[in-house]
């Protein structure tokens, strides 16, 4: 979107995450995704008339494990409330959730936008409830098909205050949500599947006014490129709006990421709408200190711990440390990788280069790398001895690694790859590839340094990479300054 020099966009996230739970939120139904429709239902959550649903420990570990990671308040003293709507895929026609006492309050999370730095962005709250089931559209022309595997999973919901002010801060946003609950292991922040879900309240206001105008929310965003388009849209309407002299109506619109378009769903409703009351069926909840203490004991060490800890301790550059925590799996691997190397920065090089690139290019993710963490740390080891080059280890050592599984010290002495440091060997292949290139020789000499490219890769094919190039690189410079 064009940057506005006359508004500016006013964004608050409200971002439905779902929990990671063996069961349900009140019922012991399996929670499980992609099962067959209606295969993880009882009469709980089936909503049968008597039933009485029971609160799952596991929901409020993970919101207090949560509540925690976002610098919040735990509530101490919480009700449970009854949201009273029209749910056509929740048969109690109710949702379980909680109104006047959130489990967490306040807090705040950091971003860091490209180019211009780091941000905190208030928490407002953060409340346990439950989803709803899947209403399906397309596979009967007549009807509508309803599958309740989904009704009554763990859900909570993170409401940011009003303090996003582009698209770019709220993609951050979101990233940084699904890479802590990733990391707190309470839900795997797929979108995808539904596992991480985000509805937008957005707004714009003239530049320095300090009222609010209405907002507007957007709903069924399933992707973070998708927030960012959704964001510009309707902002971009709004302010044709005020343009042109029209009002803009506080309502609820849907996102459509096909044609990237918004359609008006309904009025956007207010607390009243939705009836809250207190559930009767579930006793008010009593968090206790020691009971946040012990939650917070077997918390992991979080992305912001990661980074620090990579930058002092192991003396990691601030753009390594934060690549390395973006996602858990590849920080997991590191530090089981480290476990047996205090070559820090090799082993970060061999992550962030030939095992990403191996793990993109086959579409896997690094808990199916068939690797055993040891023997990338002897490649480490290799590499800083100069026995290896990293030319041989990314096209030769390491996809044959992945075949085998063996120690690749074994692999490599089996195939001759075991790099050399015969200096008079190396000087006569360099005398050669001279020899062949005398016009690109006199060019060098004339300023044309980037020549040095070629020449490497000449040598290097000539020695099949069994040399060390940084030896080969130094001595070629001096042989071409002569």
């Amino acid at each position: 979107m064009k940057v506005n020099t006359k508004y500016e966009i006013i964004v608050g996230l409200e971002v439905h995450i779902q929990l990671s739970t063996n069961s349900k939120a009140y019922c012991s139904d399996a929670n499980l995704y992609g099962q067959e429709p209606n295969s993880c239902i009882s009469p709980i959550s089936a909503g049968y008339p008597g039933t009485l649903p029971k609160v799952n420990k596991s929901v409020i570990k993970s919101a207090i494990k949560l509540g925690l990671a976002l610098n919040c308040n735990i509530t101490e003293y919480n009700l449970y409330a009854r949201k009273n709507y029209f749910y056509p895929d929740l048969p109690k026609g109710y949702q379980i959730t909680q109104d006047k006492t959130p489990i967490c309050t306040g807090g705040n999370l950091e971003i860091t936008i490209p180019k211009i730095g780091k941000k905190n962005i208030s928490i407002t709250r953060i409340h346990m409830e439950e989803d709803a089931g899947k209403s399906i559209h397309d596979l009967d022309p007549f009807h509508s098909l309803i599958d309740l595997n989904r009704a009554g999973v763990p859900l909570l919901e993170i409401v940011s205050e009003p303090e996003i002010r582009s698209s770019e801060e709220a993609y951050q946003y979101l990233h940084e949500v699904r890479k802590l609950v990733r990391y707190l292991e309470i839900s795997n922040g797929n979108m995808e599947e539904g596992s991480l879900r985000c509805d937008a309240n957005i707004s714009v206001r003239l530049i320095g006014e300090v009222e609010l105008r209405n907002r507007v929310e957007v709903k069924n965003i399933n992707s973070l490129k998708n927030v960012m388009k959704a964001i510009d849209l309707e902002a971009a309407r709004q302010i044709e709006c005020y343009e042109n002299n029209q009002t803009v109506d506080q309502e609820t619109r849907n996102y459509n990421a096909t044609n990237n378009t918004t359609t008006v769903l309904r009025s956007k409703e207010d607390a009243h709408d939705y009836r809250y009351f207190p559930e009767p069926d579930i006793p008010p909840l009593i968090i206790s200190e020691s009971f946040i203490s012990d939650v917070k004991s077997t918390m992991p060490k979080l992305p912001k711990d990661r980074i620090e800890q990579y930058k002092t301790e192991y003396q990691l550059s601030d753009y390594d440390a934060k690549i390395l925590t973006d996602e858990k799996e590849l920080s997991d691997l590191f530090e089981k990788i480290i476990q047996n190397s205090k070559s820090y920065k090799t082993v970060a090089n061999l992550i962030m280069g030939v095992v990403k690139s191996f793990l993109n290019e086959n579409s896997i993710s690094v808990n199916n790398l068939n690797i055993e963490p040891q023997f990338i740390a002897e490649i480490a080891s290799m590499i800083d001895q100069n026995q290896i080059s990293h030319i041989v280890v990314s096209q030769k050592l390491f996809p044959e690694l992945v075949k085998e599984n063996i120690s690749p010290i074994k692999i490599v002495k089996k195939n001759g790859w075991l790099q050399e440091d015969d200096t008079q060997l190396i000087e006569k292949y360099i005398s050669d590839v001279i020899a062949e290139y005398p016009d690109k020789v006199e060019a060098y000499k004339n300023g044309k340094t980037n020549l040095i490219g070629l020449f490497m890769g000449e040598i290097m094919k000539k020695t099949k990479g069994k040399f060390n190039p940084k030896l080969i690189n130094k001595l070629l410079q001096n042989k071409l300054m002569k």
